[in-house]
């Protein structure tokens, strides 16, 4: 429910301000891949979270069985294999997902360096999203949140041309280009 910051236009002299509440209990979390499979366009999986932060009511973010679940519809969804290319969150690193992926010959799990955001796809995700519909916007609810966030990922996911800019911003190179969406005939 903390807005972001983003620079806008204003009159000369009155400087346009945007009041907030101060910090929330309440917290929003967003698990996202950029997917890509050659002769396809690519694609935005994700899965939002809404938690209600309350004093010894457990965990406020995803645990590896969270982002255990989400790569099993991606790869049901993608009907392929999956190579993960993942940042060092030490959820990312739990030693149940790494059973897993060597569980599963369908998912390798490669991580990238530490402090290295520009080589995540999915940085480019996020920098879309506080660039654009959640820059300075001040929240009135938690559903207001959520239907902003989720309507934004839905834009994100119909313009494959935008994951594809986010792939090769994180210096992956595809072997298809341009984008194109499959036709039904």
């Amino acid at each position: 429910m903390t807005a972001s910051r983003a620079r806008t236009w204003g009159r000369r002299g009155q400087t346009p301000v945007v009041r907030v509440r101060g910090r929330s209990w309440r917290r929003y979390s967003i698990a996202a891949l950029c997917c890509y499979r050659p002769g396809e366009p690519s694609r935005l999986i994700y899965r939002p979270r809404r938690h209600h932060k309350y004093r010894g009511a457990g965990r406020n973010s995803f645990a590896w069985t969270d982002y255990r679940d989400l790569l099993v519809r991606a790869h049901i969804q993608l009907r392929a294999p999956i190579v993960l290319i993942w940042d060092n969150l030490s959820t990312h690193r739990a030693a149940g997902l790494r059973q897993y992926a060597d569980e599963h010959e369908w998912l390798t799990i490669v991580q990238l360096p530490s402090y290295a955001p520009e080589l995540n796809p999915v940085e480019g995700v996020w920098s879309l999203l506080r660039r654009g519909p959640l820059a300075n916007i001040a929240y009135t609810d938690d559903d207001h949140l959520e239907r902003t966030l989720r309507r934004s990922l839905r834009q994100i996911q119909r313009r494959p041309n935008l994951i594809d800019g986010c792939l090769t911003g994180a210096e992956l190179e595809l072997t298809h280009y341009p984008t194109t969406p499959r036709r039904s005939q």
